[in-house]
């Protein structure tokens, strides 16, 4: 995925400290979060605990009309905020009352209450507004595409900012009631449960509920014209599957892609344990992109992630974001290997079910791919910086430090591991660092060195320690031909690719794209 709102170290500093001379110290909340890659997302002063989305849209103009209600709690005392958002605000109250507020920056609205509010005190924001998303464009791009009926916010590590005002940080995940009115004719798609859905004079309202903690950027909206199935899983959970109208030759690859989500997710369960939401689903919108994403309940599919035909491997690795990545999100963008790298490892685990090659197969051709030369061993998963945040060595070198794990301390403890992680830290947040002392903890032995040598050394590990992970270069040349799901788990590698504009790429020997 691409870089958003990376701001050079002289200028974010500017910003973290552009607090007015007038402003009492510690009243006025923080333009940023305090993550390092992205030094202006999220905002402090405040945690949000609900967003209640009142919404209009007209795909034939892309004017989208929204009234916010933004529940949250002080966590200092506020004489003015910071929400993260760029369209044309009308009016602000603040419990109620009319609040000031201005803009600054590419995407900060401040808002000054009538009143300072204190710590510890349940506040109410109510922020009205309207603008066409598709031209509000911050560094040159835009989150939201229109498509010919319609339009779909989907983006990583930020898309709120282009359709409603937030705490754009996973550090602070809230529960949603998204309620989209669109022309007769057209449907609006969100995360969650559809709770209701009522036409008058000639407009459709969709009522959508998340009601589990959930970070800004996996919230999603699509409006336009869709076939939609839905069906409950054995546990009663509802599942709806969204196709656009017009996918053309990909739309029979996406369907028999996706149908399978419900199979996927039982087989996930498996893995990780119980499944942490309250509805399952996907959608494929009638996008020119390439990418998928892991909107929390309901991922995004570009349809040409099935040029090629059916690939359940996508489905596999949007759907383990559920769990790792969605109810258990990042501290901040540095930890995206508790995303990604799990992500990847559970489609070796779908190859090694699916008696298409094991985790250890792939794990032999993934090291084998890259000799020690290759700018693939330069990236730290751990650590990757922003411009590597989702280079495919966050996922496939993410992907061997899991298997290099799995061999250490034997199937029993991994795979305990893998289930206890997401129930340890279930609708929370957490970092590499608590990955790796959970991991020493629950086996019970020192890891330190062995996630050091996978995920922070920029030199592609050699013996012992890639003996010690099943892999030897004496051994590869012997075994190292290529697994049977391959191809397919391949084809997935551009799934996060969102059409960077600051990241040059080069394509590997199979075609798939690098950076």
């Amino acid at each position: 995925m691409h870089r958003r709102f990376i701001v050079p170290s002289a200028l974010a500093a500017t910003l973290l400290l552009a607090i007015p001379a007038a402003a009492a110290p510690g009243t006025v909340g923080a333009p940023g979060i305090g993550d390092p890659y992205y030094p202006a997302s999220g905002n402090g002063g405040y945690d949000v605990s609900h967003y209640d989305l009142r919404l209009k849209y007209q795909p034939v103009t892309d004017l989208l009309e929204g009234t916010a209600t933004i529940l949250a709690t002080t966590t200092q005392e506020l004489s003015r905020f910071n929400l993260d958002f760029g369209l044309d605000v009308s009016e602000v109250r603040v419990n109620g009352r009319k609040a000031r507020f201005a803009t600054s920056g590419d995407h900060e609205l401040e808002v000054t209450p009538a009143d300072p509010l204190a710590k510890g005190k349940d506040v109410s924001v109510v922020v009205r507004y309207a603008g066409k998303p598709s031209e509000l464009e911050i560094n040159g791009w835009t989150a939201w595409a229109r498509t010919p009926d319609g339009g779909v916010a989907a983006q990583e590590p930020e898309s709120a900012v282009w359709w409603y005002p937030s705490n754009d940080h996973p550090l602070d995940k809230a529960t949603y009631d998204v309620s989209v009115s669109v022309p007769d004719g057209t449907q609006a798609i969100s995360n969650g449960v559809l709770q209701s859905q009522s036409s008058k004079l000639g407009w459709s309202r969709f009522n959508w509920r998340s009601d589990k903690p959930q970070a800004t950027y996996l919230t999603t909206l699509a409006i336009g014209r869709f076939d939609i199935t839905t069906d409950r899983t054995a546990d009663g959970l509802p599942v709806l599957n969204a196709y656009s109208k017009d996918l053309g030759a990909n739309a029979g690859a996406a369907r028999a892609s996706i149908e399978r989500t419900t199979e996927v997710a039982e087989w996930l369960t498996e893995v990780f344990g119980p499944y942490p939401f309250n509805a399952l689903g996907g959608y494929v919108p009638n996008v020119t992109s390439g990418f998928a994403l892991e909107t929390q309940t309901r991922p995004f599919y570009s349809p040409r992630q099935f040029a090629n035909g059916a690939n359940v491997s996508v489905v596999v690795h949007e759907l383990a974001h559920q769990w790792y990545g969605d109810s258990v999100s990042v501290d901040g963008w540095k930890d995206i290997w508790i995303n990604e790298g799990f992500a990847r490892y559970s489609q070796w685990l779908w190859s090694e079910k699916e008696g298409e090659g094991t985790a250890q197969e792939l794990a032999d051709h993934t090291y084998a791919q890259h000799p020690a030369d290759d700018p693939f061993w330069q990236v730290k998963p751990g650590d990757p910086d922003p411009d590597n945040q989702f280079d495919i060595a966050v996922y496939d070198r993410g992907a061997l430090a899991l298997q290099a794990l799995r061999n250490e301390v034997g199937d029993d403890t991994f795979f305990e591991l893998l289930k206890g992680w997401p129930a340890e830290h279930a609708y929370g947040n957490a970092n590499v660092g608590d990955f790796v002392r959970y991991a020493e903890r629950v086996s019970g032995k020192p890891l330190a060195a062995l996630f050091d040598t996978w995920l922070y050394r920029p030199t592609r590990p050699a013996a012992p320690a890639a003996a010690d992970a099943g892999l030897s270069e004496a051994g590869l040349s012997a075994r190292v031909e290529r697994p049977a799901s391959w191809k397919k788990i391949a084809a997935t590698n551009t799934v996060h690719d969102h059409g960077d504009h600051t990241a040059s790429a080069h394509r590997s020997e199979d075609g798939h794209e690098h950076r």
